[in-house]
């Protein structure tokens, strides 16, 4: 299962990719929206990762760009970002997101579950 962690958090991206590795997961990295779009048209995961709050470009404008690419745009997205309201949430889904999970609020075991129900076929 091949997953992007797109994340400008360096600890936060090092100890998710870290246990996702640990779980067996093939896992790239990106620290903003722009590296982590030409990660994502190359490594073509089964899975994307994405934060909202990053440079270059934010998670919304990647969501954008996935959508508006027909090779990306099948791909499931799950936001993992600390923005939580719901006009956020909302916003991410209209854009395209498969899910959205509030960071702050999860832990690895409960990511695990949401990445193995997303992964699915």
């Amino acid at each position: 299962m091949k997953l992007i962690l797109v994340e400008d958090d360096v600890f936060f991206r090092k100890f998710y990719v870290e246990k996702l590795k640990e779980k067996g997961f093939e896992i790239e990295e990106a620290d903003d929206g722009e590296q982590g779009l030409e990660k994502i048209r190359s490594f073509k995961p089964d899975l994307v990762l994405l934060d909202i709050i990053m440079p270059k470009k934010d998670g919304f404008e990647v969501l954008k760009d996935m959508q508006a690419d027909s090779s990306l745009k099948d791909i499931p997205v799950l936001v993992f970002s600390t923005l939580g309201q719901e006009t956020d949430v909302a916003k991410a889904k209209k854009l395209g997101a498969t899910d959205y999970v509030n960071k702050s609020l999860f832990d690895f075991n409960q990511l695990l579950e949401k990445i193995n129900t997303l992964t699915k076929k």
